[in-house]
């Protein structure tokens, strides 16, 4: 038994539901702790507190509960054994003493506002960790953006070694926080703290430099081949795409795996797959006449019934596994425009009058890119087939983030993933499931480059006024993903 170790009898209760979670047939799970496991499962206790506010975020506390069982039968399964090199370490210790830094420096990116839409914010962000990677050896470049696009561009960052397999480190600078958004500093609450950006994806980053910056004062850095590369726009890529997402492919297409610093879903799981996202727009057009002519021979059913009708079809036909359409803003009348943002508009019309204009606009969501092209092929013949009197319909679609699909490789860097997380008696993950996550920019290497996400901080609230991240296990996080790193990056092209 390990030293300063105790047997304790482990009993979940929730509060919120009155009664005890069991997640094994027997009530009682006997396990032996050390005061190391005790800290780590009173901190995932801690975070699935956080979502004891509502009937969904019940089930959540449950999912929370399920990992945290999950982590305690890893850690003992096959003794704890710690089969860390002496440069993993080396590697651990670093990342002990920097921790104190480490949360100085996420405090200081997340009270710099880098709203998508405010290119100078994003830039000063990113001169922060322009320098911090220059401190550590690496060569960067600033990517400007066409000035039409209104984004800050994106920074790279590279070693120079010729060791290991090619690793390619990605995240993103900007946040949904405007410079108009009241929520702008940091605060720090007890065991989180909260802030603009903290968890999507400043945190991240952090972990991400922190991560780099262990491995330099280990002796461990220079001779490795990582690319790091800091968009300015994820959270509203620039248009075209083909231009904001360019260098990152191309990196890609030099780069063996790609790891993405996303926040971590805190639930025992990590990302190895996601759906794609893209846009369409429905136009109808009608009649315009008097109301008291509808369904006549001449006016016909009007544009706003034949809207109805297709998307009652969406609404019915389309449906299966991993698949979501959604309409989220609609415009009819006699006189409808989207304004240029895209997310507004304006309409005018009367009771009396039969609409000949309507508008819609909604997303879709794919697990792969074929389930794209067959939904959109069943969209446009829902719209050109079948329309009501008098009416006409077209559809057009934008692209944005293509879906990145749990291949094979995937599941291998997983794999390494949960050997190092084993090897620091931190748990094992599972795959995610897609549909409980957005879209992210691995995606746009996901077909070139075996792929990992969620590699960031632990946390909730994203893109609200209430995005905190937890404190207490940054550490771990961190230590997690430079040894990751150093692993990956010590192997050859074939390991």
């Amino acid at each position: 038994m390990p030293k300063h170790s105790k047997k304790y009898s482990l009993r979940l209760f929730s509060p919120a539901i009155n009664k005890p979670l069991h997640f094994c047939r027997e009530p009682n799970v006997h396990v032996i702790l050390t005061r190391y496991t005790i800290e780590m499962i009173r901190q995932r206790l801690h975070a699935a507190s956080q979502a004891l506010k509502n009937a969904e975020g019940i089930v959540l506390f449950a999912r929370r509960m399920r990992a945290l069982l999950a982590f305690v039968c890893a850690f003992y399964v096959g003794g704890n054994a710690q089969v860390l090199s002496e440069a993993e370490h080396a590697i651990v210790e670093r990342v002990e003493a920097n921790s104190d830094e480490s949360i100085d420096f996420l405090e200081k990116t997340v009270n710099i506002n880098s709203g998508t839409m405010n290119p100078s914010g994003v830039q000063a962000v990113g001169q922060v960790y322009q320098q911090f990677l220059e401190d550590l050896g690496l060569t960067t470049r600033w990517v400007n953006m066409p000035p039409d696009m209104n984004r800050g561009g994106h920074l790279i960052a590279e070693t120079h070694g010729n060791r290991g397999k090619r690793v390619l480190l990605i995240g993103h600078m900007d946040t949904v926080f405007e410079e108009e958004s009241p929520f702008q500093r940091w605060e720090p609450r007890d065991s989180v703290a909260y802030g603009p950006g903290v968890l999507d994806m400043k945190g991240g980053n952090m972990v991400m430099l922190y991560s780099l910056k262990a491995l330099k004062e280990a002796g461990l850095l220079d001779e490795r081949r990582i690319v790091v590369v800091l968009h300015g726009d994820e959270e509203s890529p620039g248009r075209p795409l083909d231009i904001s997402r360019r260098d990152i492919i191309e990196l890609a297409k030099r780069s063996d795996i790609a790891l993405a610093y996303e926040p971590s879903s805190g639930i025992g799981d990590a990302v190895v797959a996601r759906r794609s996202s893209s846009q369409w727009t429905l136009e109808v057009k009608g009649v315009q006449a008097h109301s008291s002519t509808v369904f006549s021979q001449n006016t016909g059913s009007g544009a706003i019934y034949e809207t109805a009708r297709v998307l009652n079809r969406f609404h019915d036909d389309l449906r299966e596994e991993n698949l979501t359409y959604n309409p989220g803003l609609i415009l009819g009348g006699s006189d409808v425009s989207f304004d240029s943002s895209g997310v507004a508009g304006y309409a005018e019309g009367k009771t009396n009058l039969v609409s000949d204009v309507v508008l819609v606009s909604g997303d879709l969501r794919t697990i792969s890119n074929e389930q794209l092209a067959r939904t959109r092929d069943k969209m446009e013949a829902i719209v050109a087939n079948g329309c009501l009197p008098k009416t006409s319909a077209s559809i057009t679609f934008q692209d944005s983030y293509p879906a990145m699909m749990a291949s094979a490789g995937n599941l291998r860097v997983l794999k390494q993933f949960n050997k190092v997380s084993q090897d620091l008696s931190l748990g094992t993950f599972i795959p995610n499931d897609p549909n409980r996550r957005g879209a992210g920019d691995i995606s746009f290497v996901a077909d070139y480059v075996d792929c990992l996400d969620g590699l960031g901080l632990e946390g909730s609230g994203s893109h609200s006024e209430e995005e905190h991240v937890l404190l207490t296990n940054i550490e771990d996080i961190t230590k997690r993903s430079a040894v990751l790193i150093h692993r990956l990056t010590s192997a050859g092209p074939d390991d």
